[in-house]
């Protein structure tokens, strides 16, 4: 007799049933909460996020703030041109996706087919440049040079152009105000790329960049890029799941951006590289009778700051370029000319990038060390034509001899073996090739003290820090070498390389007598910039304050009101008492009446009962090149610095150029004589330009200085912002906009002696 029920149903089955059931039961539970919680609790969230699906941006981008010089004069302003941009909604909608459309725009603009066609095409992994790396949705400019005649082609035949606008639009200009060109101090403007936006992409306002959005990428359209930028507008479109528009779901207007002021005079500005370009040409038609053939003067820099608040009033370097050839995005062409080895990289800015050995203007930090490291300020010093240290002979500047002489006439004359000798001496009472435990190093010490081998913190991107090439950089620099000079030694030879190699295989790491005594007169492996030394001078100049060097003096809106100033900044003291800054100062004045600068000053007429200058020259000798100038001088108010590669002694190179900016500075004529009504700046301007209520500058008119302010504002001419410009200007324009007319540097070493 079968114990299977009539149902057909054991026991096992009837469980399993029961648990499929309760499963089933469970998963309908929570697919019901889930809908709830999706359709119900959190309906708002997804509607919204639905919404955005069938949302698409069109950036409408903002006017850029201007960047002005202390007076108003406008460095970086906007243009109108006329911009034929091509609609690819509207290309879309018709039945050859626009090609004829395209052709016949292309005939217009005098353009070959396939260029329009390429810049209309959207960018992807694929597509190579050109082409349109924006919204879809957004206009694609195809040109920013039409002309009004090709303009009222377009609009005239709208049938013909469906899609095309030709409409004005504010594109960066910089101006080359009053013939200044200031190209690596202003920088220069590119579109952002794929990866920036998507970075930002969850951010708002200024931290977001959007696909049309141009941004700073050098100098000061870099480093004030969030000031200046603006906010742009955005119109949120309705599209439909085939990317037609069907409507518009909300309007936000762009913003003008702030309007930088700077401490740059574009008047000395103007004076400052005109007067570099002229000593290194005159550098290149002088015969240096060391390498018998003319300086090549191959690239230089010039800085002038104001000494009393570290502000730069005038930067200049060389070579120089053009920044108005980025302007709408730069040709492959021109951007091949900046940056190949032939350009010699003009895109650097040498003032703050440039390394070398800074030669005898060094001199007055190893004076500083020496009294500090006990040497007395009271006694003499032997000024000999030469020293045998270390079995090498280190000879003075034309083997000249000086006797026994005060510290302050070796900077005078800038005597090498004083230097020489203090520093020989201090290396031994630190223990010579077998150092004290914990050495003074004196002589590195108070470089660093001064500032140097660190950057200054100047409102410019890519300051490099230079170098003091002390023990702990020695070492380091044996550990990374070591195995290069090894290799190198074990081929032979006889250059000077070659046994400097020898020499650091065995022992690179020490602190050899040589090293001391070379780094003493601003030799061997030091390296700084001219701001660098610029800094170092303003404040033998201001009593002692070391100023972090800016060039922003305040951000203005549009209006003219005042959003913020930059306020010097002090970073550090003189490390040495007043009466040996009293000391120098007085030793730098008689550089220029009786030392190695006096033939290029008082010799030529300068007026230094009148206006008293400062200064020390400096010759850096680099193995393989031919020396180096370096002039550093100051004024109880500017500090002047001069710097030529390749360009002679310190006074033979720059003395001219650095007198001539002097002369325009304090309106002094060849003959010596001063005249403040001709006077650039005699004194730095510290106010603020003035605005008018629409937010323009009010600039003074010609022959205004601040010696003689009696000449009344000219509302004509103005600067400030929103303002763009056609170019030509019209003849009631009170400022046409003209033309003005990353590769790193390898850092030299220098080597052998000194030179004045």
């Amino acid at each position: 007799m079968s114990n299977i029920p009539e149902t057909g149903r054991t026991r096992r089955v009837t469980i399993r049933l029961v648990v499929l059931q309760i499963l089933v039961l469970s998963l309908l539970a929570t697919l019901g909460g889930r809908l709830w919680y999706l359709q119900i609790r959190n309906a708002s969230v997804y509607t919204a996020k639905a919404t955005g699906n069938h949302i698409r941006e069109v950036v409408e981008p903002a006017v850029r703030g201007e960047i002005l010089d202390a007076s108003g004069r406008i460095l970086a302003g906007n243009e109108t041109r006329l911009v034929v941009s091509v609609s690819r909604t509207s290309l879309l909608q018709q039945r050859d996706g626009g090609k004829a459309v395209l052709g016949r725009l292309a005939e217009v603009l005098g353009m070959p087919a396939k260029d329009v066609q390429e810049k209309v095409r959207l960018c992807d992994a694929k597509t190579p440049q050109p082409c349109w790396n924006g919204s879809p949705y957004q206009p694609i400019p195809v040109t920013k040079e039409a002309t009004t005649q090709q303009a009222m082609q377009i609009m005239e035949r709208r049938e013909d152009f469906p899609g095309i606008t030709a409409q004005p639009t504010a594109v960066r200009r910089y101006t080359g105000a009053e013939g200044a060109n200031m190209a690596q101090v202003l920088g220069y403007l590119s579109p952002v790329t794929d990866d920036e936006v998507s970075k930002t992409a969850d951010k708002t306002g200024l931290d977001r960049y959007l696909p049309a959005d141009q941004i700073g990428r050098a100098g000061l359209e870099s480093v004030y890029d969030r000031d200046l930028r603006g906010t742009a507008g955005i119109t949120q479109l309705e599209v439909d799941n085939l990317g037609r528009v069907i409507g518009t779901a909300g309007t936000v207007a762009p913003q003008t951006g702030d309007n930088l002021v700077t401490s740059i005079d574009a008047r000395v500005q103007k004076v400052v590289e005109d007067n570099l370009a002229q000593a290194m040409a005159d550098a290149r038609n002088t015969f240096d009778k060391v390498t018998n053939r003319n300086y090549e003067a191959d690239s230089g820099a010039a800085v002038v700051m104001d000494v009393h608040t570290g502000r730069i009033v005038a930067m200049a370097s060389a070579p120089t370029y053009d920044p108005n050839l980025w302007v709408g995005g730069i040709s492959g062409k021109d951007y091949q000319a900046l940056t190949s080895k032939d350009s010699n990289f003009p895109l650097l800015n040498r003032a703050i990038q440039g390394q070398s050995a800074p030669g005898s203007t060094f001199k007055v930090v190893s004076t500083t060390a020496a009294v500090q490291a006990g040497y007395s300020l009271d006694g003499t010093y032997a000024c000999p034509k030469a020293m045998t240290i270390g079995g090498r002979e280190f000879k003075n500047f034309e083997s000249e001899s000086f006797g026994a002489i005060s510290l302050e006439r070796a900077l005078e004359v800038s005597c090498d073996t004083v230097f020489y000798g203090l520093a020989y001496d201090q290396w031994m009472k630190d223990g010579g090739i077998k150092p004290k435990k914990e050495p003074g190093d004196w002589f590195f010490k108070t470089a660093h003290q001064f500032g140097l081998g660190a950057k200054t913190g100047i409102d410019l991107p890519a300051e490099v820090t230079g170098r003091v090439p002390d023990r702990q950089w020695k070492q380091s620099f044996y550990d990374n070498n070591k195995d290069a000079w090894c290799k190198q030694a074990e081929k032979g030879g006889n250059s000077f390389s070659d046994q400097i190699a020898r020499e650091n295989c065995v022992d690179g790491y020490q602190m050899r007598a040589g090293d001391a005594v070379n780094y003493a007169i601003g030799q061997g492996d030091t390296l700084v910039t001219p701001v660098q030394m610029a800094r170092i001078y303003s404040a033998l100049a201001n009593g002692g304050t070391f100023y972090r060097p800016t060039i922003a003096k305040a951000v203005i809106s549009p209006s003219g009101q005042l959003v913020r100033e930059i306020a010097p900044h002090e970073d550090g003291k003189f490390p040495g008492d007043q009466k040996l800054l009293s000391y120098i100062d007085q030793a730098t004045a008689g550089v220029i009446t009786s030392g190695t600068a006096a033939w290029k000053f008082a010799g030529a007429g300068w007026p230094q009962n009148k206006i008293e200058l400062h200064a020390k020259t400096g010759t850096a000798e680099v193995e393989g090149k031919q020396t180096t100038s370096w002039l550093d001088t100051y004024s109880k108010d500017y500090a002047v610095v001069m710097t030529i590669s390749q360009g002679g002694t310190g006074s033979g190179g720059s003395g001219d150029a650095v007198r001539r900016i002097y002369q325009a500075l304090y309106g002094v004529d060849d003959k010596g004589n001063v005249d403040n009504g001709k006077a650039l700046l005699p004194a730095p301007q510290a106010e603020l330009p003035k605005f008018n209520p629409d937010g323009t500058a009010i600039i003074k008119p010609a022959g205004y200085s601040v010696a003689d302010p009696s000449g009344l504002a000219d509302p004509g001419v103005t600067g400030g912002s929103p303002r763009v410009f056609l170019d030509p200007a019209p003849p009631s324009a009170p400022q046409t906009l003209l033309t003005a007319t990353d590769a790193a540097l390898e850092p030299t070493r220098g080597a052998g002696r000194g030179r004045a």
